[in-house]
């Protein structure tokens, strides 16, 4: 049995492949869903970007990279609030909706890329003030890519930059449910979660200041998840 302050394993994946393979299904997977449900969350912006709004505009930021906005739900919501925003998901089917939306409502301060988060972000250094991620890193990502991930949106923040992000924890009704992959990531329902103890939230703030984790439920499972708020020392 796992404790809260086993620490992760770093060394070199020997499954790789099977991430490699678990991913790109995954993507079809959001595909097919995007095109099949185009308004699959709805219109209204999560309450975690209601959050981040009012941390992001305590903090003066201007501009915010969301990393897996999906169909878009929240960047719009940044853009409407005034920000400039880069919205990034690995879909682009997602993000053709996303921009549908944002031109009907002439959001010219939203732009979309397709971007998987598996590799270097294409961003540059300290480029971007705010970083938002709803559930991208549960997503079906292992504890090496999301320590890779969490580098490279600690490099491409400005100096006293914020990251907001949420991910589900092992207290939801999912964990341990369905195909076991590896990692705490189980697959149900054709969808992968990768489930964080808590440790995993500490190793991710090593370095930053961790402000706040915030545990708080969503939809109609419901799915339980932490939402962590965390900053660059500037």
């Amino acid at each position: 049995m796992r404790n809260n302050v086993q620490p992760s394993n770093l060394s070199p994946d020997p499954r790789a492949d099977l991430m490699v393979a678990l991913s790109t299904d995954q993507r079809e997977h959001w595909q097919h869903a995007y095109g099949a449900h185009p308004h699959m969350y709805g219109d209204q912006p999560s309450a975690p970007a209601l959050h981040a709004v009012e941390v992001f505009r305590a903090a003066g930021a201007r501009d915010v990279l969301e990393l897996g906005a999906g169909q878009g739900r929240d960047s719009l919501y940044f853009a409407q609030r005034g920000f400039t925003v880069q919205a990034t998901d690995f879909s682009d089917v997602g993000l053709e909706q996303l921009r549908d939306r944002a031109a009907a409502e002439g959001l010219n301060t939203l732009r979309t890329m397709v971007v998987d988060v598996r590799d270097p972000l294409p961003q540059a250094d300290a480029s971007v003030d705010a970083v938002f991620a709803h559930m991208l890193l549960c997503m079906a990502l292992s504890t090496n890519e999301i320590h890779a991930l969490v580098s490279e949106i600690r490099r491409v923040l400005r100096p006293g930059g914020t990251f907001i992000y949420t991910v589900r924890h092992t207290g939801d009704p999912h964990y341990g449910v369905g195909i076991a992959h590896r990692d705490d990531i189980f697959e149900h329902d054709g969808f992968a979660a990768h489930f964080f103890y808590r440790y995993l939230v500490v190793e991710l703030a090593e370095g930053w200041h961790l402000r706040d984790i915030r545990a708080f439920e969503e939809g109609e499972l419901p799915r339980r998840l932490w939402r962590v708020t965390q900053s660059l020392t500037g």
